[in-house]
């Protein structure tokens, strides 16, 4: 089965090879951007991902899709609507456990308060719904809130982005309440329709009983089909055990 995921992924990503124009989203990136639609503007987005973790005899595999809307309230503020279906399949030995449904809803607002000369600054508090039902593990049983610094600093073809959060993950099932997150990405043009990025970060584990903090690297690629339509794919790779071992993503952005 994974031969096949590989091959589809593969097919994929010589597919788009064909597609031309600019590129201008941020998935299948980990780390934000201080990007805003601009005031009137929207982007909606459809990102899916597939992560497959074994540890200790324990198979788990999860899918991920999420519906992401985004709308420029002014020129440097969006408000951010995300809509997630998740599905967990744990196999440990004969005996599985599978569970599907809609996640935690949350909204976000992005404000670029800052920039200067390729610089520029924005934060993004955010507030999370627990929509999903937390006995199957598809949430975690209480709101959550979250504030995030995000920086970006471009000179063509590179743009580098920095990210620093704190997450209060309320919840109803035992983690720990206070997360807290860093990462960096950066981005290279390589031709108008073609863009390669890169992302590494790591985030505190809401485990309780571990200290071993979870650390990722992902890379990626990104293509328009025009100024308005972009297609990404990207692998993500755990560091450590923490971490999912590979999570494969892809996503299509369109902005009007």
């Amino acid at each position: 089965m994974q031969s096949r995921l590989w091959g589809f992924i593969f097919s994929i990503l010589m597919g788009t090879l064909l597609f031309n124009g600019t590129a201008y989203g941020a998935h299948p990136l980990i780390t934000d951007d201080t990007g805003t639609q601009g005031k009137g503007r929207y982007q909606l987005e459809l990102n899916g991902e597939y992560g497959y973790d074994k540890e200790e005899g324990i198979k788990t595999e999860t899918l991920d899709i999420k519906t992401i809307l985004s709308l420029g309230l002014i020129d440097n503020l969006d408000l951010v609507l995300t809509l997630p279906y998740q599905r967990i399949r744990i196999k440990e030995g004969e005996q599985i456990e599978d569970s599907k449904g809609v996640s935690d809803v949350s909204f976000e607002i992005k404000w670029r308060f800052y920039e200067r000369e390729g610089l520029s600054l924005a934060l993004k508090p955010g507030l999370t719904l627990p929509s999903g039902d937390d006995d199957e593990g598809l949430g975690s049983g209480k709101a959550t809130y979250s504030l995030f610094l995000i920086t970006t600093y471009e000179d063509s073809p590179w743009a580098f982005h920095f990210n620093a959060g704190y997450i209060r993950n309320n919840n109803a099932i035992d983690e720990r309440k206070d997360i807290w997150h860093l990462s960096v990405a950066g981005t290279y043009n390589l031709t108008d329709a073609l863009k390669m990025v890169g992302n590494i970060g790591v985030e505190r584990n809401p485990d309780r009983e571990s200290d071993n903090d979870p650390v990722f690297i992902l890379a990626g690629l990104i293509y328009s089909h025009s100024k308005d339509i972009d297609i990404d794919a990207g692998i993500k790779l755990g560091l450590n055990e923490a971490e999912t071992d590979y999570t494969i993503a892809m996503g299509l952005t369109w902005r009007f």
